[in-house]
């Protein structure tokens, strides 16, 4: 990185090479910058028995040289208050640079709300494309707690990045800790945008050094629920009295059995699902979260619940598979959907999609193959599930183990030789 500290320089000379038939020279200005220079046409002229050199000035009183000299000084007074401001803000500093400020292309603003303003704006117009709009207002939220951070802690709207250090990310996490009382988990979702912020910031060179460097988030240990099959064959089993409740189990048992999240099943289309040489029908689609694109083979139960809501009131429109609700009003379907098929566990719609793999890696599913299905980027987030099935062995050998003791006992054949 550079050192702040810079030579700097500003000289003004005539350029005697492009003598105009008036006699005049044009006026150029020369900035230097740790040795390397960059020079600009102020837009004057004047002829050289005007001119002061070794000044770099109009040497006369007249109204031209009086003008020009006035010009010139505020030139040099702009280019002062650029450098001072590329120093306070501890930014890269050349020639060019300087130069580009005054013929306008100017200084970028290193400012915090500015920058994490730009992403708000451009995530806001890929909401739907790129992201789902939960992850949106999510980052609306973090971006409103940082403004309201800056205003309680600063008394400011904005900060520099300069100022933006890892004393910074301390306090900001300390305020989102005891003033908005955040758990470790919402803390650390409500970090990461401005991680997100600072990298952007980062890599276009708004900033040098990375305060989150030597930042330790809180670690947390996720539970991932799921629902064994005696579970699952209960859900299958339970009849609700509104076709609504009905609707959202069997949309629960086609995740639990194909592994696809709530937004890829509501985003399903007919065009996703394509039948191999073998006759087998696939589902063949890029997940709206990672990108990363699925294969998954639709087993018996997922192909009967196709063919049950065709043509039906819960179809989807423009070739969509299912119509279906919010994510919200899902939740709060299966609740009452648990509470009737005597599930004691708290039933989201996400469980449909963790129950999928931990069935599959009991089953024997390779974890290669699990990781594809599911659209992970990466089969280190599969493996969590493979933690998982393991702690879930361990729990039943433990419990036959327990019934295994209390019905058999062995013979001490020592004592009866005795």
């Amino acid at each position: 990185m550079q050192n702040n500290r810079s030579t700097f320089a500003i000289l003004f000379y005539l350029n005697t090479s492009k003598k105009k038939k008036s006699g005049n020279c044009p006026i150029m200005g020369r900035i230097s910058v740790d040795g390397k220079s960059s020079a600009f046409s102020t837009g004057l002229e004047l002829s050289p028995e005007k001119w002061d050199a070794k000044q770099g000035i109009a040497t006369g009183k007249s109204r031209e040289e009086t003008t020009i000299n006035k010009q010139i000084e505020n030139y040099r007074a702009e280019l002062v208050h650029h450098y001072k401001t590329l120093l306070e803000n501890k930014s890269y500093i050349t020639a060019e640079i300087l130069k580009n400020a005054i013929k306008g292309i100017g200084v970028k603003q290193n400012s915090l709300i500015q920058e994490f303003a730009a992403l708000v704006e451009e995530k806001r117009q890929s909401v739907g494309i790129l992201i789902v709009r939960t992850t949106y207002v999510h980052l609306c939220r973090s971006y409103q707690h940082l403004k309201e951070f800056l205003q309680y802690k600063y008394g400011v709207t904005d900060i520099p990045f300069t100022q933006v250090d890892f004393d910074f990310i301390e306090s900001y996490v300390y305020y989102l800790k005891v003033n908005l009382q955040m758990g470790a988990s919402t803390t650390n979702n409500t970090i990461k945008p401005l991680r997100r912020v600072v990298m952007r910031a980062l890599n276009k060179g708004l900033m040098y050094q990375d305060p989150f460097f030597g930042y330790r988030p809180q670690r947390i240990a996720i539970t991932r629920k799921w629902l064994s099959m005696d579970e699952i064959e209960r859900l299958m089993q339970v009849d609700m009295k509104h076709e609504s409740a009905n609707f959202i189990r069997d949309m629960f048992l086609f995740s639990t059995f194909t592994g696809l999240a709530y937004v890829d099943l509501k985003n399903l289309r007919h065009d996703n699902i394509v039948q191999k040489e073998d006759g087998k029908q696939w589902i063949v689609l890029n997940r709206q979260k990672t990108g990363s694109t699925s294969y998954i083979p639709l087993l018996d139960i997922p192909l009967r619940l196709i063919e049950k809501y065709r043509d039906t009131a819960f179809a989807g429109f423009g070739g969509r598979v299912f119509r279906l609700c919010t994510i919200e009003n899902a939740d709060i379907q299966l609740k009452k959907i648990a509470t009737a098929a005597k599930i004691d566990k708290r039933l989201t719609y996400h469980m449909a999609r963790h129950s999928y793999a931990t069935l599959c890696l009991s089953m024997g599913v390779p974890i290669e193959t699990i990781s594809q299905t599911l659209g992970h980027r990466s089969i280190s987030t599969t493996q969590i599930y493979a933690d998982i099935t393991r702690t879930k062995i361990n729990e039943d050998m433990t419990n036959l183990a327990e019934r295994i003791e209390s019905k058999y006992q062995l013979i001490d054949r020592a004592k009866s030789i005795d």
